[in-house]
């Protein structure tokens, strides 16, 4: 499901009440299971949902493709529907670096890397539960990692593309989404290395927060709704791969700029607000439409608190890694395995028997 609302509102006079366009949901709930899993969630609860685990498997196969060129696209053939169906799902969300709109089918950055990681963190569920079919994902995962290096480096392999648009063009303004390519798997480092370089430059971080699009580009508008505003849900996950990937000041950086967007906001964040400079103002501009509170930007807390410990819990395996970014503060109240853990001075303490911590290098 991409959006649920009453069922006597429509947008436009167009989407139903519970809509379906979206690229991505399937993917992140083959990752969010496998997450659940690691972090010590019953096994008996994971063991309940290997059936529409392999359902989900079997869309990103059958479904996810129509063309048959390796990646994954979406296109609305009826009209109807959103014109962009990843998260970023605004009409004019896709645009080339000089502004020009890409025209669908349209197979974005972020959902390649959701699909590899969808690919291994099944595989990893299939073989711990015994079911078959984990070493087809893992050749899956190998062969788009490559299809995905040959297809989206542009600006002299500077920073993967945007999208590819209907002529399999890479779609080449700088933009937030593919920061979320960072801790999917799909990238090396020294890939991960030029990412970071990318989007933490002044023309992406220079807001408070993480710009959708770079000032540089062609389509920026500080208030555009994708195309230069700054989104909480998407800062936070690029800091966290920022921070996985060991680019601590980038990771730093971006949070910073969340906090102290907090302050302006009553400690709420909205669901976006204005990538105006922050040499030009001295707190982000509203967005007069954004929601506030929002399910987005509530999580984007939890996910701020993990990015700033490094905490990888693998449960199963009996691991928790642990890697604190400079500036972590002291947390107590998490679970780990349904128990309470908490860290201070660079530990964790209260973990249950048989789990070990292991510093991530």
């Amino acid at each position: 499901m991409h959006e649920l609302r009453r069922s006597d509102v429509t947008v436009e006079g167009r989407l139903p009440a519970v809509y379906y366009g979206t690229i991505d949901a399937t993917l992140l709930w083959i990752s969010l299971l496998h997450d659940a899993w690691r972090w010590g969630h019953d096994p008996a609860g994971i063991a309940e949902l290997l059936l529409p685990l392999e359902n989900a498997l079997s869309w990103l196969a059958d479904h996810a493709d129509p063309d048959g060129d390796g990646f994954l696209e979406y296109l609305d053939p009826t009209g109807r529907g959103l014109a962009n169906q990843g998260w970023k799902d605004s009409h004019d969300a896709v645009r080339f670096h000089d502004g020009r709109l890409a025209e669908p089918p349209i197979a974005l950055a972020e959902v390649q890397g959701y699909a590899y990681r969808a690919a291994l963190d099944g595989a990893a569920l299939l073989d711990a539960f015994g079911r078959p079919g984990g070493a087809r994902w893992r050749a899956y995962a190998d062969a788009l990692e490559t299809r995905f290096r040959g297809a989206f480096w542009v600006d002299g392999g500077r920073y993967p593309a945007l999208a590819l648009d209907r002529d399999k063009r890479p779609v080449d303004a700088l933009t937030s989404n593919i920061g979320h390519l960072l801790g999917t798997g799909l990238l090396t480092a020294e890939e991960e290395a030029r990412i970071a370089v990318a989007l933490g430059s002044e023309s992406m971080s220079g807001g408070y927060g993480l710009r959708t699009m770079s000032s540089g580009d062609g389509g920026f508008a500080p208030l555009s709704y994708h195309c230069g505003s700054v989104w909480t849900h998407d800062t936070a996950i690029v800091a966290a791969g920022l921070a996985r990937a060991g680019f601590a000041a980038e990771a730093g950086r971006l949070i910073d700029g969340l906090l102290t967007a907090g302050e302006a906001f009553g400690f709420r964040l909205p669901e976006l607000y204005g990538g105006d400079a922050r040499i030009d103002i001295s707190r982000p501009m509203p967005y007069p439409a954004s929601c506030h509170p929002q399910a987005w930007s509530a999580a984007a807390a939890v996910l701020i608190v993990q990015a700033l410990l490094g905490l990888e819990p693998d449960v199963p395996n009996g691991v928790v890694r642990v890697r604190p970014i400079p500036g972590a503060p002291q947390v107590t109240g998490l679970q780990i395995a349904g128990q309470p853990v908490d860290f201070a001075d660079g530990k964790l303490t209260g973990l249950p028997d048989g789990i070990s911590v292991q510093e991530a290098v």
